[in-house]
């Protein structure tokens, strides 16, 4: 009896090249939008060029490539540089820094994060003279989020950044650190229209070379501000900033501060401002821990072996006079022979608690400590009753 199961039926062959074929069209049109991404790069890089330009910030690159295909774009800047031009009447020199690389990097799917790497070293120079500063670090790179012309918020990290003076083949230590991280966002406004920027400044292990050798001891910084009161970004001479900040009522609020050295941690906060004189004028309330450690470091002991400069007295003990200072020691001895070296001898000891008496006591990361006003007046700096120090005008 004749077979009459069916013969099975075919399916039309090109069914199976459907995928395949939908997959090809897919990483053309990918391939294509990456080429045309890719190819905006150059036209959006100049263009944002040419407005920071006209805000005072020049920027040029010798040699300019597109890569990272394909779901990312990696803009590599080879000999960049950035110059800042004042565009004021009474315009300083420009300003101009180069490195070696810097690469960009951008995610497709992301274009609104940027993130940079920087090539060390760089150079630091006034146009048309050698470099003045030289920066290296074995780690650099740095993110913003937003449009490049419009950016929300940005950060920079350093790991093992270094600066040096540059006087031709000698290079002299100015700072040093072990890691550095500066975050700042626009809290209001914008770069172009009234900003007010909120930063956060992280140093670890850093030290401070030519200032005092206090700062050359490592040391680590976390430092929160709030600056308000600026009205653009252009670049501008640091007195016609100051002067803008303070006739727009600006003034800077020091969110927190922890500074820790050693055995010394202080811990700060307060509002700063300037006068109409350009002097500095608010108050930060510290607690310090540990403060007897600084006070040898400041060499109160060897000024008064040495003599105490008439600047220095003229600020501590107005009227007073070196010679009349040299006197009483003088007399000290002559009364009972020794006396006046173990006063000298002891300075230190009676400035410690001298500051100790200032405040109240406090407790700080479980350690005793003082707690008290740092007052800046017209310029003048107060610890608690004491003036400590002048800081000169800004503007």
């Amino acid at each position: 009896m004749p077979d009459m199961t069916p013969a099975p039926r075919r399916r039309p062959l090109w069914r199976l090249f459907i995928a395949p074929v939908l997959l090809l069209v897919a990483a053309a049109a990918w391939s294509a939008f990456w080429l045309y991404a890719a190819s905006e790069v150059g036209v959006r890089a100049d263009a944002w060029a040419a407005q920071e330009a006209k805000s005072g910030r020049v920027y040029a690159c010798a040699n300019r490539s597109v890569a990272g295909y394909p779901f990312r774009l990696e803009v590599r800047c080879d000999d960049a540089s950035v110059t800042l031009v004042s565009q004021t009447a009474d315009a300083q020199a420009p300003f101009t820094a180069r490195l070696g690389e810097i690469m960009v990097i951008a995610q497709i799917y992301q274009p609104k994060l940027l993130i940079a790497e920087f090539k060390a070293p760089a150079t630091l120079a006034d146009r048309g003279q050698p470099p003045s500063m030289k920066v290296n670090w074995t780690t650099g790179r740095s993110s913003v989020t937003g449009l490049p012309d419009i950016p929300q918020r940005a950060s920079i990290v350093f790991d093992n950044p270094s600066i040096d003076r540059v006087n031709g083949p000698v290079a002299t230590p100015l700072a040093r650190a072990g890691h550095v991280e500066l975050h700042g966002r626009f809290a209001e406004g914008s770069a172009q229209d009234n900003p007010v920027i909120e930063t956060v400044l992280q140093i670890s292990g850093g030290s401070v070379q030519e200032v005092h050798p206090l700062l050359a001891a490592p040391f680590d910084v976390d430092v929160q501000t709030r600056l308000s009161g600026l009205k653009d970004f252009k670049p501008k001479p640091w007195p016609e900033r100051f002067r803008e900040i303070q006739a727009a009522g600006g003034h800077v609020d020091i969110i927190r501060s922890r500074v820790q050295q050693g055995d010394l941690i202080s811990v700060a906060a307060g509002k700063l401002s300037l006068n109409a004189q350009g002097r500095i004028d608010g108050e930060l309330q510290m607690t310090v821990a540990g403060i007897e450690k600084v006070i040898p470091a400041l060499g109160i002991e060897k000024m008064l072996e040495e003599g105490v400069p008439q600047a220095t007295l003229d600020r501590v003990a107005p009227g007073m006079k070196t010679q009349d200072l040299n006197n009483l020691f003088g007399a000290l001895d002559r009364a009972i022979p020794g006396l006046g070296k173990v006063v000298k001898q002891n300075a230190n000891t009676g400035v410690a608690a001298g500051i100790n008496a200032l405040g109240k006591e406090a407790e700080l990361e479980g350690k005793k400590a003082r707690a008290f006003p740092l007052r800046f007046v017209d310029g003048a700096v107060f610890l608690g009753p004491l003036k400590v120090g002048q800081v000169p005008p800004l503007f």
